[in-house]
């Protein structure tokens, strides 16, 4: 099967929205993404429409890599964000240097061990060194195992940063990094 690695366009957000409520809908979604199926599916057009605005081809803030089947069907997805240094990032820590932030993974269950997820990283990896990240990093839970090997297979590696989940919940997220070659 021939797959398609490419970033979205804006006006497809009726499939980005239909592969997020599906990712949020998997079985390790719980520890995988901070939005849950029902805050997302409640959320209302205009959101979907200027997420997918800001993270489309031509967009540099962001970019929306997606895996599309022979078929036309979206079967994976992922999101990188560039983060420019002197400003703080979603938990509140400062970012030092500019670097791309991987977020929003997923790959269709029934799409799984065939290479797409790797092809996608290397997408999100070249536009990010090519606005300039000094590297690119993702926070992944501490008890997502999986998701660990995965990033450790494509040349991630723990950076020592722990990110607290919530007050009182004990849990906690790491932060994997790969540095610019």
């Amino acid at each position: 099967m021939s797959y398609k690695i490419r970033s979205i366009r804006a006006d497809e957000w009726p499939a980005a929205r239909e592969l997020r409520l599906a990712a949020l809908r998997d079985p390790v979604a719980p520890i995988a993404f901070l939005t849950t199926y029902e805050e997302a599916v409640a959320r209302p057009d205009s959101f979907w429409q200027e997420q997918a605005a800001g993270a489309c081809e031509g967009a540099e803030g962001a970019q929306q890599i997606i895996a599309e089947g022979p078929d036309g069907v979206w079967v994976g997805t992922l999101t990188v964000l560039v983060e420019e240094p002197g400003t703080t990032d979603w938990a509140g820590f400062p970012v030092e240097r500019k670097q791309g932030h991987v977020v929003a993974v997923f790959v269709r269950p029934e799409e799984r061990g065939n290479g797409l997820t790797e092809v996608m990283f290397d997408a999100a990896l070249e536009w990010s060194w090519a606005r300039g990240a000094e590297r690119v990093r993702l926070i992944v839970h501490e008890e997502n195992r999986r998701a660990q090997r995965f990033y450790r297979k494509v040349g991630f590696v723990p950076s020592g940063v722990t990110v607290p989940l919530g007050e009182g919940s004990g849990e906690s997220e790491l932060e994997f990094v790969i540095e610019r070659p």
